[in-house]
């Protein structure tokens, strides 16, 4: 089944600006364009939409003349509308499980990311099963232009960055662009080190040096796969966070994996995350790991 990039609309600017960089990624990927808004009864709207009949009517009115708006730039794309009653996190989660990517809009820099009713974003994150991306309302197409990279995160072994590489190998090849691979590494605390690992280093030639291998091997399958992008692999020592940050200004997207953490207030969505959305200026996607 071909799933289509889905766009979550609630008439914002900020989520105009996402359905436009929804349609533009569906046209690249030829993929179908799926529009969502979900909405509940207002009982206390304006007397002109006070009954649930004008209401629907309303939401429905200000959502196809958005998509109307997306579709005329797009000739030939496929679109379909779906505004849909009911809980937004539990609609858009539903949505993005049957999608390529879930598209939402930002509300900028600052403690909430927002969509809808502010917290909505980032639990759809959280227990999103598919890609999500967020665009801010500034977002336009000369963004995606020759010499601004795909910037994407690799941690770990090469099985916890697969999803998040996958995702940026096949967006870069869609847009013909380059792409940067960050992988960030901190010096261990001494008593972490064991025989095993001290030998890996040894062979290695060093910290450095190992980190280095470890991305080269992570990216080889992915090389293989799509020869034709071109790849820069960046290693650096720091926080994964602040060093894709340190790069996020070439960037015309920003592409990170992500674990969601249960507690008792909810599904976290992890610090690299976290603060990629917070405060990178160009367009994030999260990436669940499988």
């Amino acid at each position: 089944m071909t799933r289509p990039i889905t766009a979550g609309v609630d008439g914002t600017e900020e989520s105009l600006a996402a359905l436009a960089w929804a349609a533009r990624e569906a046209v690249r990927r030829d993929r179908a364009l799926r529009v969502v808004h979900a909405w509940r009864f207002q009982p206390n709207a304006a007397p002109e939409v006070a009954d649930r009949d004008a209401q629907e009517q309303w939401v429905r009115a200000e959502v196809q003349q958005a998509v109307a708006e997306a579709a005329a730039r797009h000739p030939g794309l496929d679109v379909t509308t779906d505004v849909l009653e009911g809980d937004p996190v539990d609609t858009l989660a539903d949505a993005v499980a049957q999608s390529e990517a879930l598209v939402l809009g930002s509300r900028g820099h600052g403690p909430v990311v927002g969509f809808l009713l502010g917290s909505v974003g980032q639990q759809v994150i959280a227990e999103a099963t598919r890609p999500v991306v967020l665009v801010r309302a500034g977002d336009k197409p000369s963004d995606e232009v020759a010499g601004h990279e795909i910037v994407v995160g690799q941690q770990g072994a090469p099985e916890d960055s697969a999803p998040a590489l996958r995702f940026a190998f096949e967006t870069a090849a869609a847009r013909g662009a380059s792409l940067r691979v960050v992988r960030a590494w901190t010096l261990p605390p001494v008593f972490s080190y064991s025989p095993a690992s001290l030998k890996l280093l040894d062979d290695a030639g060093g910290l450095e040096p190992y980190e280095r291998k470890a991305l080269t091997d992570a990216l080889a399958p992915w090389r293989e796969r799509f020869p034709d992008v071109p790849v820069v692999e960046h290693v650096e020592i720091g926080s994964a966070g602040q060093v894709l940050l340190s790069v996020s200004g070439r960037a015309q997207l920003m592409v990170v994996g992500r674990r969601a953490h249960r507690t008792a207030v909810g599904a976290r969505i992890g610090s690299v995350a976290h603060g990629m959305l917070h405060h990178a200026d160009c367009p994030v996607a999260v990436v669940p790991h499988d």
